[in-house]
């Protein structure tokens, strides 16, 4: 699976300040032993499967999706589209190893009318969903205000791209770029001081604090964790930067939780489920993705 690691753009509507409440949420571990048993649990190379996300410890797994958007004709909203409303528009059919590619015929279109206006985020847990996951895990770890979180260390360093209402003074526009650059610089120093560990082709920072932290991922241009665990390891949560779906392991009660989560698309996975582009036997194969 092909990494980047140029910066992105993160565009922010101005507020006139900026909000560092949640920076101290979430501080660099000690050091990376605590990730020790996600390397040796996590297959010895990437072997495209969930194993090679997910330490292959746990009772049962589940495939998370992210959702798909359609805009919200009348407003600024978008609405969360589920990938078996898609299946289900084009005549296929939902399944847990169900491709996006094969459920819209094609990985180049970028959209269905009435259907669908962008596809499932890409490497990244959608904030909500994280959110949604968070809460729903939770009743299952000894506790919760320690935690793990590991973030690829391949993101670079985003540039902010801001929004400013008509009319804002260039220097009250200045003002708001310089901050927002102080914020990324400050969260670049944060994660190059902080521990990593690595997986199979994917280097991680190793940060720790309480679960409600995984909201702070999504504030001030900082990027989500691609793995998450609580300090006793009752779940682990993967995300990789190249698949549009997160991968959760955990016993048969916390997997249930997620299943029957009216919030959350998921469905149960074997730890031998592949995770390539063809996986998808069931529904026609489109061409690879570009």
């Amino acid at each position: 699976m092909p990494a980047s690691d140029e910066g992105d753009s993160r565009v922010v509507p101005h507020s006139g300040c900026a909000d560092n409440a949640s920076v101290s949420l979430v501080h660099a571990a000690v050091d990376a032993h605590a990730a020790d048993w996600v390397v040796e649990g996590v297959r010895d190379d990437f072997d495209c499967t969930v194993g090679g996300l997910v330490p292959a410890v746990f009772g049962r797994y589940a495939r998370v999706f992210h959702p798909a958007s359609r805009d919200e004709r009348l407003g600024d909203e978008s609405i969360e589209v589920r990938w078996a409303d898609v299946a289900s528009a084009n005549n296929l059919m939902m399944h847990p190893a169900a491709e996006w590619g094969s459920l819209t015929g094609s990985w180049q279109i970028d959209g269905q009318p009435d259907l669908w206006d962008h596809p499932p985020r890409l490497g990244q847990l959608p904030q909500r969903l994280a959110e949604h996951l968070a809460e729903a895990l939770a009743p299952f770890a000894e506790r919760t205000d320690r935690c793990f979180f590991g973030v690829w260390e391949g993101w670079g360093t985003p540039s902010a791209l801001i929004l400013f209402k008509q009319g804002t003074p260039e220097a009250e526009q200045r003002q708001a770029y310089e901050s927002a650059n102080a914020e990324i610089r400050t969260q670049r120093g944060f994660l190059d001081g902080a521990p990593t560990f690595t997986l199979p082709h994917r280097g991680m920072h190793l940060l720790e604090g309480p679960l409600s932290a995984i909201s702070a991922f999504y504030e001030n241009h900082r990027n989500p964790p691609s793995l998450w665990w609580p300090e006793d390891r009752a779940w682990c949560v993967a995300t990789d930067i190249d698949l549009m779906s997160t991968y959760v392991g955990g016993s048969a009660d916390a997997i249930q939780a997620l299943l029957s989560n009216e919030q959350i698309e998921a469905l149960a996975v074997p730890i031998e489920q592949s995770l390539t582009w063809e996986a998808d036997t069931i529904n026609p194969l489109p061409k690879p993705p570009s």
